[in-house]
């Protein structure tokens, strides 16, 4: 007979995103239905030619929340996930821990490109010698998953899944995998993303990605209504705490939820088109993993972009995954109000089906007005909905460009 396999729990969380600069704020205006959604005030909209000019920024000054010559030493995205850090330890009641027990995993997308791209204007404009020392340091990838790990002395590991918009969620399954392969006791998790930045912003709009709703930002963000047009671009990052079962309750923590299972695909299909073959396997694994019944799943918090192509072909491969679903599951994408953090949305989303399951409340779907005729199950429409009560399982999707595709199971505590 095999051992049986560890608990996972959830005991601390944190979050710097458009809806809120903690996690206490972001969860009461995400159950309120808030769009964050904004025309951008800055003057490079004009200067460039933007032809989108609204995201969804995050509502605090990050200055405001790290010491000045901390700050100056991270990329935007750096100063976020370590604002969500400190308040996801801090959540987790500061657990003493060995540090060779101690790990991290915190993804992104893209990473610094903030750093990057000022420093390059600054060669052009001012030469060489007046680039900032601390460029490469800021830059790189896994600058968070670093600054995070010195931050908390972890020597278990410091890792940084790079696999576009499924970044997040992926660095969730690392640190799952993490703990049940007995390398660490505890993980601290995440994602992150900062690229509300003209460059990004005119590449996603020139894919045609983007909503080109500049006259009405707020409700552009409409995933599953019949005129959706491309997604709003959001930034910020979410961190969470992982230990085992066993470390959480000899320290008396309190456990939000337990992280039971991942599932992870590739589509070797497209660049930029998902499959839902590829979704659907990813699905199947991780409920497969988290060692629950199909019917068990009564709320997914989906990858759910506003794209006219995506969005459906995502619920499909649910549906099917999910064979035989329930009229208890319920859908909604958070992305309505958040927009797309792109490496930190898995992230924030896996917060989101943490709260969940924790508070048996699946939240909206915001600025739905014609329901797509193709959606195939049922979605939390415009208002939140209640989740049943007993053991429940929550599963967050994300899916990135190249054809990544992670699903995580999130069961109630």
């Amino acid at each position: 007979m095999s051992a049986p396999r560890t608990r996972v729990a959830v005991t601390g969380l944190g979050t710097v995103n458009p809806l809120g600069g903690d996690t206490a704020s972001t969860w009461e205006a995400a159950l309120a239905g808030t769009s964050t959604a904004r025309t951008l005030e800055n003057d490079w909209v004009e200067r460039y030619g933007l032809s989108v000019d609204f995201a969804c920024r995050v509502p605090i000054d990050p200055y405001d929340h790290l010491a000045r010559p901390e700050a100056k030493k991270l990329d935007p995205s750096g100063q976020y996930s370590m604002i969500a850090a400190r308040e996801a330890w801090a959540d987790a009641g500061t657990p003493e821990v060995d540090p060779t027990r101690l790990g991290v995993v915190v993804g992104t997308g893209i990473g610094g490109v903030w750093t990057i791209l000022d420093q390059w204007d600054i060669v052009q404009e001012k030469g060489a010698r007046r680039v900032n020392p601390f460029t490469i340091p800021m830059l790189m990838a896994n600058s968070s998953a670093a600054h995070i790990e010195l931050e908390l002395g972890a020597q278990a590991g410091a890792h940084t899944p790079v696999s576009a918009c499924a970044s997040g969620a992926e660095a969730v399954a690392v640190g799952l995998d993490m703990i049940r392969a007995g390398r660490a006791d505890v993980v601290v998790v995440g994602g992150t993303e900062a690229c509300v930045h003209p460059l990004p912003m005119a590449a996603f709009a020139n894919l045609r990605a983007l909503s080109t709703r500049t006259d009405d930002p707020e409700h552009a963000s409409r995933p599953y209504d019949r005129d959706r047009d491309g997604f709003v671009l959001g930034e910020g990052a979410a961190i969470m705490v992982l230990e085992t079962e066993e470390h959480a309750r000899a320290r008396g923590a309190r456990v939000y939820a337990y992280v039971s299972g991942r599932g992870m695909a590739s589509d070797a299909h497209h660049i930029s088109a998902p499959s839902q073959d590829g979704q659907a396997r990813a699905i199947r694994e991780a409920v497969a993993d988290a060692g629950v019944d199909a019917k068990d799943v009564v709320h997914v918090n989906a990858h759910g972009t506003s794209t006219p192509l995506g969005d459906i072909g995502e619920l499909k491969a649910v549906a099917s995954a999910l064979d035989g679903v329930t009229d208890q599951l319920v859908v909604t994408s958070t992305k309505s109000m958040t927009g797309h953090l792109l490496g930190g949305a898995g992230a924030l989303e896996s917060v989101f089906a943490v709260l969940a399951a924790h508070h048996r409340v699946a939240p909206p779907t915001i600025n739905i007005e014609n329901l797509d005729p193709e959606v195939p199950v049922r979605i939390a429409q415009n208002s939140p909905v209640e989740l049943p009560s007993g053991d429940i399982a929550v599963l967050n999707n994300a899916f990135g460009f190249g054809g990544h595709d992670v699903a995580v199971v999130v069961t109630s505590a």
